[in-house]
């Protein structure tokens, strides 16, 4: 039996954060040699108790002007030299650790682009939001700030004390007494404050995907009236983060107050003895104020653990988010981790492959996080469309049209059986190769914050003005680019949303035409068009469509007519394959489809 996974609160801080050494590997020079100059700029302070023992029991004393004069400048010097190290490490550090967030940062995208379709059909966009932007501003605040002070912050205790106890044992002893506690105390702490800073961060990503979600349904939110709820909802979800927040902040308090209070008391009985042993003559007046200085310069970086131990488990939460998605395994190039489990043999490797158009042989697909036992999606799919054939797939709303057009460029895994493309099974070949022969236009149109040109470049970067122009006059969208305010350069916006329905959906054709693909997939591509410009579109696709093996999901007669053949599917899958009059003529479901004709002739 697997052991379950250990609870998050016992995660090793130290572990997670090690995991960002080989982003940091590349700069350690810089910050190493910051950490050093930052020790030593600590360590200046620490000299001016010295001094000041010298001067109180030596000038002071003796009545020397000239002696506190040259104490002074002293004080001076040391005091400038601490400043000016401290500017120094803050310039060793800047640009290096703005490289790692950026390097951080790409890492993440170039990840999350090459993760299959799946992977975004589960994880909210807000998640991956807040992952790529505050996470990693937190890490770059950690590997700045926190790393450096508490090494800096750790050195100058441990230095520290020693100077003290080498001043004066016994009172160093008295103010050794309140360690062990706060070590007890704020490995408690850790284990309370890690769960509060992960919850923190994941409701932080909540919020962002509402955000976004608000913001891109602002037209569906505003024409249903439901902006009082969608507030509501926000505020529900604000209110659960506050919630958290203050926790953490009662943690801080909690944590802040003890390491502030515990030393201070002992402190306090450190001075009262060293008063009374000075006025007993057992300890001199410089001895006493020498120590006393460096105590107080060591409550910095004593106070400063509470808030140190904070930022390293935010960070550490930080860089356990950031990996969650980094470790999400990318799917290999060639399907051979599931060839066994499909009945059909690979091809053999030969010459460039025969055209033979597009081939599903005995295609099985489920979800990668479908549950056990769930039936398949796709179940036993075999259809070939031929060379230089269109074929239209009809079918009722859930019947797998879309997710079948879905396994051409490979937007997802088949689960067993194959796909091919002129003879070569699609899993052999990498997904760069597959992309360059498949085209894809979707129901739903994706435009990018870009000009017309870049949208539609984005299926032939290499494509010149003539592919453009005739692209768009194939999907009847040179009429309305050509009237907007720059032309083939105006900005669509974000989502394009900026043009109609029926304009987006005519350029993310123009995009999917312009490389004169080999292969051609479809998703209902006319559907936001009225009657006569989808009239206009059909006619300059049947050139388009002569030239290339396309497969295109239809719901209307008109659809229908572009292609050579019809399949029908039902129940995930292919239930009957015809010309449309046959059809028509034969099967019951597919008539009911076309024309809503009910019959008493079972549709399965």
């Amino acid at each position: 039996m697997c052991a379950s996974p250990p609870p998050a609160r016992r995660r090793s801080v130290v572990r997670s954060l090690l995991r960002l050494w080989p982003y940091v590997r590349p700069v350690r020079a810089r910050l190493f040699g910051a950490a050093a100059v930052a020790v030593v700029a600590a360590s200046m302070g620490l000299v001016m108790p010295l001094v000041l023992k010298w001067i109180v029991d030596g000038p002071v004393a003796d009545g020397d002007t000239a002696g506190v004069w040259l104490g002074g400048g002293v004080l001076l010097a040391v005091g400038a030299a601490e400043a000016l190290l401290f500017g120094l490490r803050r310039w060793l550090v800047a640009r290096p650790l703005a490289h790692v967030e950026a390097t951080l940062r790409s890492s993440l995208y170039r990840h999350v682009q090459r993760l299959p379709v799946a992977f975004h059909d589960r994880w909210p966009t807000g998640q991956l939001l807040s992952r790529g932007t505050g996470d990693l501003q937190l890490l770059r605040l950690f590997l700045a700030f926190g790393l450096t002070f508490l090494v800096v912050n750790s050195a100058t205790i441990l230095i520290g004390f020693g100077v003290l106890v080498v001043q004066d044992w016994l009172l160093g002893l008295i103010l050794a007494v309140p360690v062990a506690p706060l070590i007890w105390l704020c490995v408690l702490f850790e284990r309370k404050f890690t769960t509060a800073a992960r919850r923190v961060q994941d409701q932080t990503g909540d919020l962002t995907t509402m955000v976004e979600e608000s913001i891109l349904g602002i037209r569906v939110i505003k024409g249903f009236g439901r902006h009082r709820s969608q507030a509501r909802a926000f505020r529900a979800l604000s209110r659960d983060l506050m919630a958290t927040e203050l926790r953490k902040a009662r943690l801080m308090g909690a944590i802040w107050l003890v390491i502030l209070a515990l030393p201070e008391v002992f402190l306090g009985a450190a001075l009262v003895l060293g008063v009374v042993r000075v006025a007993d003559g057992d300890l001199t007046a410089g001895t006493l104020v020498a120590f006393m200085t460096t105590a107080m310069a060591l409550r910095w970086p004593v106070e400063s653990i509470g808030f140190l131990l904070a930022l390293c488990n935010e960070a550490a939460t930080a860089t356990d988010r950031f990996f969650e998605v980094l470790d999400t395994e990318i799917p290999p190039e060639h399907g051979d981790h599931r060839r066994a489990a499909s009945p059909v043999p690979a091809p053999a490797a030969t010459a460039a492959p025969a055209p033979d158009g597009i081939r599903f042989e005995n295609v099985v697909f489920r979800y990668p996080d479908s549950p056990a036992g769930a039936p398949p999606v796709l179940d036993g799919i075999d259809l070939h469309v031929r060379p230089g054939e269109t074929l239209a797939l009809v079918g009722g709303t859930g019947s797998g049209k879309t997710t079948l057009l879905a396994l051409v460029p490979r937007l997802y895994e088949v689960t067993s059986g194959r796909v091919t493309l002129d003879g070569a099974d699609i899993a052999a070949l990498t997904r760069r190769d597959v992309r360059a022969m498949v085209a894809v236009a979707f129901e739903e149109p994706t435009l990018f914050s870009a000009s017309v040109r870049e949208n539609v470049l984005m299926g032939a970067e290499d494509a010149g003005p003539g592919e453009l122009e005739r692209a768009l006059r194939i999907s009847q969208a040179a009429g309305f680019v050509h009237a907007l305010p720059a032309g083939v350069e105006t900005q669509v916006g974000e989502q394009g949303l900026s043009l109609s329905g029926g304009q987006r959906q005519r350029l993310a054709l123009a995009r999917a035409v312009i490389g004169r693909p080999r292969f051609l997939v479809l998703d209902d591509p006319l559907s936001a068009l009225d009657v006569h410009t989808e009239a206009r579109v059909e006619a300059a696709l049947r050139d388009v469509l002569a030239g290339t093996t396309a497969i295109v999901v239809a719901h209307r007669p008109s659809t229908v007519q572009l292609a050579d053949r019809v399949a029908l599917m039902s129940g995930g899958r292919i239930a009957a394959v015809g010309t449309h009059a046959e059809l028509l003529r034969a099967n019951a479901e597919y008539r009911h489809l076309m024309t809503g004709e009910r019959s008493e002739v079972s549709t399965g």
